[in-house]
């Protein structure tokens, strides 16, 4: 005897199951299908939403060794490179403007700028506001350092340093000032301040420090960290301790390389960029200060 096939739509196929198990069947597959396509219309409202995608995720860096990427230059005009300069950084704040550079510097040129200031270092001063006498304000800021332009430096190491912090802010060399090398011992430290100069507390000024750029010189054990007590608003209600070591902190890492904006683009004065110096706990600290203006600095 032949057996008899039921032609048509399986979920009217009653030949081994009862009519009842069949329509639970049907049921359980149409909301399975039903909750899956919901579930994937949701994820992708997700990924297209703007709002969620200011949320940390991991970054995926592509491996250069195994595959090269070429790139397609265009001719570069009289004062452009031929060439495609890679400098990595990381943006560690908005409020303020803050970039991370690892590994701007090898440990060589560290090592040979330290030697080059070591022998000028003098006590810092402080640009002092109205009312201000240097008696008054002892303790707030207690490193050593010296200043050294490009030009001093017959090895060429503070040259390359600062080309490539031209290339890295895309602000002219012209706009920088001398280095300001500094060392902080033990216990040694800068009280919270802003790098612009406000003219109601330090009068009219010529041009305004816009940009700093810190090359740490050397590791520290312990301490020592650049701190942002006002980062992205906080702790700006009145009550903030200007020696207090707060905020987002950057650890000094020898050839690693710190930029922060003092200026919002439209120059004003950024209140988020006051920072300080963390008092060294162990170890040296050793930095090159670039100050970077919004004019260009006279030889």
């Amino acid at each position: 005897m032949k057996t008899k096939t039921v032609k048509g739509n399986w979920c009217r196929r009653t030949t081994n199951f009862g009519f009842p198990s069949v329509f639970l069947i049907c049921i359980f597959f149409f909301l399975a299908g039903f909750f899956g396509s919901a579930l994937f219309s949701h994820s992708q409202e997700r990924e297209d939403d703007p709002r969620l995608m200011r949320r940390p995720r991991a970054m995926l860096l592509e491996n250069s060794t195994e595959e090269e990427t070429e790139y397609r230059l265009l001719q570069a005009g009289e004062s452009g490179d031929d060439s495609i300069t890679l400098i990595p950084f990381q943006v560690l704040s908005w409020f303020p403007r803050a970039l991370y550079f690892p590994n701007f510097a090898s440990a060589e040129q560290c090592e040979r700028v330290i030697e080059m200031a070591r022998r000028g270092l003098k006590p810092s001063t402080l640009a002092l506001r109205k009312g201000e006498t240097e008696e008054n304000t002892k303790g707030i800021r207690t490193s050593s350092g010296v200043f050294m332009s490009a030009a001093e430096d017959k090895t060429g190491t503070l040259d390359f340093i600062e080309e490539k912090i031209a290339k890295a802010t895309q602000i002219p060399r012209t706009h920088g000032e001398a280095f300001n090398i500094l060392r902080y011992e033990v216990g040694q430290k800068y009280n919270s301040h802003y790098d612009a100069f406000h003219p109601s507390e330090y009068g009219p000024q010529n041009s305004q420090r816009m940009a700093s750029f810190l090359l740490y010189l050397s590791d520290v054990p312990e301490g020592g960290e650049t701190m942002f007590p006002f980062e992205n608003g906080l702790n700006m209600d009145g009550s903030y301790d200007y020696e207090g070591c707060i905020g987002l902190r950057v650890k000094p890492r020898k050839g690693d390389g710190l930029l922060f904006h003092s200026l919002f683009p439209n120059g004003t004065i950024d209140p988020t960029s006051l920072h300080g110096s963390c008092p060294v706990i162990e170890g040296e600290k050793w930095v090159a200060t670039k100050w970077i203006r919004n004019q260009v600095q006279d030889d």
